[in-house]
């Protein structure tokens, strides 16, 4: 059960109306790195989830997004209130009023136009949120790693929209939201350090064969060695040669054994689209030439 406090997390304060900077803020709105995107993606993990420690972080941190998502709307809605009041009333003439909204290049007319200067659910392009950003895959080991870099590209995020802004209030609460997504990364980093195996995700174990060889396969000038190539991980490169493929030691084809049934009705499709390479009749494409030819 949810009960929601009606004071922020967090206080927003907006020096003047901006619905260029709103049209930007979106995208940690309704974008595949914001708010909402992280909500949703801890919620459903959490409820799939066994461990009771990581169950209780999930949901915790799951709501603390749903407070941001907040957070950012506050702001999306106050940088378009000037805006959306002047649109509502239609206080300017319309080229005026074109050019207030558009501002330097933006395409913020068009969240104003469709939403109202509300902030929708969509990233600073446009383009609708979608339950695909969540990339859950209801294995802990693999999806609080994905969670944790999650946390990191949001964090990037931030930083650039703080870059876009001279405003102190809005820099001041970017500021706060940024800041949460490294106590995130953290406690997300803790809980998959404190499972007893948390690497190879899952429960199988890989052939040693294959998961500690490394394979260069982008040869020539700019080859650099170091710890992702060699060292305790790695007991063996490889450069693919001739002579090293397959790394299984087979003959490198694909086969399938097929039943008399399924062998015959295979040939007989093979037979039907039998290419014939001595035959070259004229074609589209060559009347198409001579017809240019005859041009020029």
């Amino acid at each position: 059960m949810f009960n929601h406090n009606k004071r922020l997390q967090y206080t927003v304060r907006v020096s003047e109306s901006n619905p260029g900077l709103a049209n930007l803020m979106l995208e940690q709105f309704g974008g595949p790195q914001g708010e909402l995107a992280a909500a949703m993606r801890y919620f459903t993990q959490a409820l799939a989830e066994e461990d009771p420690g990581r169950k209780d972080m999930l949901l915790d941190i799951a709501t603390e997004e749903l407070s941001h998502l907040e957070v950012i709307g506050s702001i999306v809605a106050m940088l378009n209130r000037g805006a959306k009041g002047l649109l509502a009333e239609t206080v300017d003439q319309q080229a005026e009023m074109y050019r207030a909204l558009q501002g330097a290049g933006n395409d913020s007319h068009v969240t104003q136009v469709l939403y109202g200067g509300g902030p929708a659910l969509v990233n600073s392009a446009g383009v609708p949120w979608t339950a695909a950003y969540i990339d859950s895959i209801g294995e802990p080991t693999a999806d609080l790693r994905s969670n944790i870099a999650a946390e990191a590209r949001a964090k990037i995020v931030y930083e650039r929209l703080i870059n876009l802004t001279d405003d102190p209030g809005v820099r001041d609460a970017l500021t706060f939201l940024m800041t949460r997504e490294i106590s995130h990364q953290k406690s997300f980093e803790k809980a998959l350090y404190s499972m007893d195996k948390s690497f190879p995700p899952g429960k199988l174990p890989g052939d040693p064969r294959f998961s500690d060889t490394y394979v260069n396969t982008s040869r020539g000038e700019g080859d650099r060695t170091g710890p992702w190539c060699e060292g305790k991980a790695f007991s063996e490169v490889i450069t693919p040669t001739e002579d090293s493929l397959p790394v299984d030691g087979g003959d490198g084809h694909a086969d399938v054994e097929l039943t008399a049934e399924e062998r015959t009705a295979v040939d007989a499709f093979a037979i039907r689209g039998k290419s014939d390479p001595t035959r070259d009749p004229v074609t589209g494409a060559d009347l198409g030439t001579l017809g240019q030819d005859a041009d020029r």
